[in-house]
């Protein structure tokens, strides 16, 4: 356990509705650990469990059974707390306040010193790439800003786990590749982060473990590449043709056309020779042809379709 961030074991959350006081199962069992200086991903849908599993962790809301621990200690734990930093889903601050002003606020809620707090607060606030909204309100800013602001008071504590809620909510391309990227910064510096999202392209560009939720349960977890079937699932291929593509789409999924270009998915069972014979024989130019692997969204897709049927 020396060597595990996270560790936990059987967590389990029911609740009552206010009304009719009906049982919800939000956590059913889950148990996952992991391992200092990884970047762990946590998907699942919405409703899923991710939000309740991170609260109990940060001890918002006490478990109904099960255990878990943050570096070694027993939640909740206030001598983990000083070396987490937490980004929640929905993050609110006081909005008449600067994005200096909220650092120095979280570096003075976890007693680091007057002169490291304003380095340390000029220091992220570029590395956040909030530099030229120093001088704005909060209030002012976007729900990107507001993100960007919540990652850099996360890491005000210069802490050892970092726990993110949809670390790229509202956040535009651009936004989520410099998130990413400051995620994986922080595993050189060797911080464990710790995310949930549902956005399968940053878990799978990023990620050394990933762990599947659905309704309550784990459905998978390991290293990206080990979840997904190596097998083929198909062959996508890209041609140029000028007329009718006639037969060569017969059986094809994904089909898109766009001027001359077309661009396919052939069944794993198809000929490819065959196809491709065809494709010659109609004037087609061949300009990439791949075999298409599982991926983690098919993964997670399959995962998800598993739990909702009855």
């Amino acid at each position: 356990m020396a060597d595990l961030a996270i560790d936990v074991r059987d967590l389990a959350k029911t609740y009552r509705t206010p009304f009719r006081r009906r049982k919800v199962e939000a956590l059913r069992g889950v148990t996952f650990s992991v391992e200092r200086g990884q970047i762990f991903g946590f998907v699942g849908p919405n409703g899923a469990g991710k939000t309740t599993a991170i609260r109990t962790l940060m001890g918002l809301i006490r478990p109904t059974g099960g255990s878990a621990s943050l570096l070694g200690h027993p939640i909740p734990s206030r001598i983990a707390r000083y070396k987490i930093g937490f980004l929640p889903e929905s993050p609110y601050f006081y909005d008449y306040l600067t994005v200096g002003e909220l650092l120095d606020l979280a570096g003075r809620l976890f007693g680091v010193p007057a002169d490291t707090r304003k380095k340390r607060a000029d220091l992220l606030i570029d590395q956040v790439g909030l530099g030229r909204a120093r001088a704005q309100n909060l209030k002012k800013f976007s729900k990107g800003m507001l993100q960007r602001a919540g990652l850099a008071q996360a890491l005000m504590n210069d802490p050892e786990l970092v726990v993110l809620d949809e670390p790229m909510s509202g956040l535009d391309p651009i936004g989520r590749k410099e998130v990413r990227d400051l995620i994986v910064g922080l595993r050189d510096q060797g911080k464990t982060v710790f995310f949930s999202t549902h956005i399968l392209s940053d878990v799978e560009a990023i990620t050394d473990h990933v762990a599947i939720i659905a309704r309550g349960q784990l459905q998978a977890q390991g290293k990206p590449a080990d979840l997904v079937k190596q097998t083929v699932l198909g062959v996508d291929v890209i041609v140029r043709l000028d007329g009718d593509p006639g037969d060569l789409v017969d059986g094809a999924d994904r089909v898109r056309r766009i001027d001359d270009e077309l661009s396919l998915t052939l069944p794993a069972s198809a000929d490819v020779d065959a196809w491709l014979d065809r494709a010659h024989a109609k004037g087609a130019k061949v300009i990439q042809i791949s075999p298409r692997h599982e991926t983690l969204e098919d993964l997670f897709m399959r995962q998800v379709a598993e739990q909702a049927t009855p």
